[in-house]
C-alpha cells in the first residue's frame, strides 16, 4: 500500500515504516502529524485518485528530528569585470516516519 500525500506544498510517494524529508514544519521531537492532503491511494492494486484529494484518506507520522540539507554553492562571475561572489545555502528539513495510512 502507497500514497501520495502534499506535505509543504510538495509531493510525496509514501509507504508505511518509511522516511521522508519533508520541508521544514512546525512540532518537537516525538510528536506525531497527520497529513489529510492524500492525491492518490493505492491498496494492492486497487487505485483511487483524488479530485484534488481522496476523501477519508489519512496518513500519519512521527516526527524524528529537525535536520539540514547538503551545502549548495552559489557562484556569480561576471568575465573580465572582476566580479566573483560565493554564497553556500543549507536547507532545513524535518525527518518524518509515515507510520500509518488509512483510508
Amino acid at each position: 500500500m502507497y500514497a501520495i500525500v502534499e506535505i509543504g506544498g510538495k509531493q510525496f510517494k509514501v509507504t508505511q515504516d518509511q522516511f521522508v524529508y519533508a520541508p521544514k514544519m512546525q512540532g518537537e521531537e516525538g510528536a506525531s502529524v497527520e497529513f489529510d492532503r492524500v492525491l492518490l491511494l493505492d491498496n494492492e492494486g486497487k487505485v483511487e485518485v483524488g479530485a484534488p484529494i481522496v476523501k477519508g484518506a489519512k496518513v500519519s507520522g512521527k516526527i524524528l528530528g529537525h535536520v539540514r540539507g547538503d551545502k549548495v554553492v552559489v557562484f556569480k562571475k561576471k568575465r573580465r569585470k572582476g566580479y566573483k561572489v560565493r554564497n553556500g545555502h543549507r536547507q532545513d528539513f524535518t525527518k518524518v516516519l509515515i507510520e500509518g495510512i488509512s483510508k
